[in-house]
């Protein structure tokens, strides 16, 4: 049974700071051979467009989803064979994680639920989002629980979803339009963070009180899209617009901004923090797409690489430690891995 909870009380706080400092980084050459070792990208053999977001399960499988066909397709690197699941016409599966235990979950964003995947039996179950602020699950993070965080972009609201219950915590986010969109966890798996991409704000929600605080960016016209957190807990930000990078000091709220290499056509989208605290962020305003490293402790932009088949965005991003690969999707039906030091 799924149970809507509605947080009608979530507090929401909006706070200023002053101009943020911007610094001019030097661009990488193209690509840095001592940090990346090489790219492999696959064709999807059942798509037409935009297979994306893939997730590396515990077993090393690599599952991802089909926006555009509907279905969660699931990949092998050894055998290098591809398979899917197909789900209802006008799902538009937007993102897709597994849990520890295997469990594929993914986010049905055109037909309002999360759906979970037994992908030995094949068998998929539906929880529907009733409550209109969580309308269009949009992306996924895991808490340290194993329980998810949401976004819902059209919806304008932040969810929490028990994997065990099927019980929904729904909290709306207060500036209308605000369109949440990418999120990530502290380093501690407690605290979600979200990018508000139809605004210059990030937010956070307090997970004893599920009291959502909207953090305002310096300038105005700074629309970030996604987000993640490096190990210090600061959060490192693309403005979608501008072509800057920034980061939000958590501790003292500063918030310091570079310039992407390319500059305004940067368009800097999916955002990916490695095991070293460098973040990666895709150029997706260029043609092809660029995944471009800066390294947050030398405060450079450290590697640049582009990838052929990135024609339109490359969205999102997953980092396997194990085999030290970014997994991504791009536009073009295409799986691919960049595989660093």
């Amino acid at each position: 049974m799924v149970r809507l909870l509605l947080v009608a009380l979530a507090a929401t706080v909006t706070l200023s700071f002053a101009t943020p400092d911007t610094v001019q980084a030097a661009a990488p050459d193209d690509p840095v051979d001592d940090i990346i070792q090489f790219l492999e990208e696959w064709d999807v053999p059942f798509d037409e467009t935009r297979s994306r977001d893939p997730f590396v399960a515990p077993d090393g499988t690599v599952f991802f989803a089909g926006q555009r066909q509907h279905y969660i397709g699931y990949f092998n690197p050894e055998t290098e064979e591809f398979g899917y699941h197909e789900l209802e016409d006008g799902a538009g599966p937007h993102t897709v994680v597994v849990g520890e235990d295997g469990t594929v979950w993914y986010a049905g964003n055109r037909a309002r639920h999360i759906g979970k995947i037994d992908h030995a039996a094949g068998e998929i179950t539906k929880y529907m989002m009733e409550d209109d602020h969580a309308r269009d699950p949009h992306t996924f993070a895991f808490d340290r629980h194993g329980n998810l965080w949401f976004t819902a972009q059209g919806g304008n609201g932040v969810g929490y979803f028990d994997v065990a219950t099927g019980e929904t915590t729904v909290i709306p986010v207060e500036t209308e339009g605000a369109r949440p969109y990418g999120i990530q966890m502290a380093p501690d798996g407690e605290r979600p963070w979200i990018a508000l991409f139809g605004t210059h704000k990030i937010a956070t929600v307090d997970p004893e009180t599920m009291e959502l605080e909207e953090i305002a960016l310096p300038r105005e016209e700074i629309r970030p899209r996604r987000l993640d957190v490096t190990s210090d807990g600061n959060v490192w930000y693309g403005d979608y617009r501008s072509g800057m990078i920034g980061r939000y000091d958590v501790e003292t709220g500063e918030v310091t901004e570079w310039e992407m290499p390319d500059g305004e056509a940067s368009q800097p989208y999916a955002v990916l923090t490695d095991d070293q605290d460098r973040v990666w962020f895709s150029a997706s305003g260029l043609s092809p797409n660029k995944l471009i490293a800066f390294d947050t402790r030398t405060e450079s932009f450290v590697a640049s690489r582009e990838i052929p088949t990135a024609e339109g965005s490359l969205r999102n991003m997953v980092f396997h430690e194990p085999t030290r690969s970014l997994w991504f999707g791009t536009d073009t039906g295409h799986i691919g891995r960049l595989v660093i030091n």
